[in-house]
């Protein structure tokens, strides 16, 4: 039940700045009405050009945010770990999602209403400044994201991908070499070689399917050289 406080929706509700700061009836009836959708492993969670019905977030699992070329590449931009709401300036926009959300693991999002959402935003102040983050975080996430693919080595691109811009918190990535290539927009092989160099820098620890970093300033001042600095040599 939702409204129990000891359920995944309500802890994960409660834990958002804006949340708590809502009158009691109000946390109640936006309890009421979230919704789950649960996916397991490799399945859409919602696909492009579906209709934007509320604003999501993952409550546990982890999904990727992806676009398919007309041959059938995948491209990948954005992993979202569970705690993290993703896709809110589609919702502000409104009209049909114009990526798919794929699940990297058995996965569930916890769903806010579109009218609950709109609702929040043109009448709440804290909703409004949490959405300013998100949308703050996110041109930064797009931006490097630019200038990776235009101007970063394998390497930078690779710690790029392992930073806190990308994984807030997050020192323990469950995330395969495939998927991590997907993101970076890198094949398996050099994924492979970048993190094996990682690795014996002692920068990285590798586990089937997981990276854990081990040193946070090595990668940062990596990605702190210049663009066209020369990439790091073997080891």
């Amino acid at each position: 039940m939702l409204l129990d406080k000891r359920s995944p929706a309500s802890i994960f509700l409660y834990g958002q700045p804006w949340f708590d700061r809502l009158p009691e009836a109000e946390r109640h009836a936006l309890l009421d009405t979230v919704v789950l959708h649960k996916a397991a492993k490799g399945e859409h969670l919602l696909r492009k050009g579906d209709r934007i019905g509320g604003w999501y977030g993952v409550l546990s699992g982890m999904a990727k945010l992806q676009t398919s070329g007309p041959d059938g590449k995948v491209s990948a931009f954005l992993g979202v770990p569970a705690g993290e709401w993703f896709g809110e300036g589609s919702v502000l926009r409104g009209d049909h999602w114009r990526y798919d959300v794929v699940a990297l693991r058995d996965t569930t999002l916890i769903g806010l209403p579109l009218a609950q959402f709109q609702a929040l935003y043109r009448h709440n102040l804290a909703f409004n400044h949490y959405l300013i983050e998100r949308l703050n975080l996110r041109l930064g996430q797009a931006m490097a994201i630019i200038e990776s693919g235009r101007l970063r080595s394998p390497e930078e691109r690779v710690a790029q991908y392992l930073s806190h811009l990308f994984w807030q918190g997050m020192r323990k990535i469950n995330l395969s070499q495939e998927d991590l290539g997907h993101l970076a927009g890198l094949s398996r092989q050099t994924i492979n070689r970048v993190l094996k160099q990682f690795e014996a820098q002692g920068w990285v620890s590798l586990e089937f399917g997981r990276v854990d970093i081990l040193n946070d300033a090595a990668l940062e001042a990596l990605l702190r050289a210049e663009p066209d600095a020369a990439p790091l040599p073997p080891p």
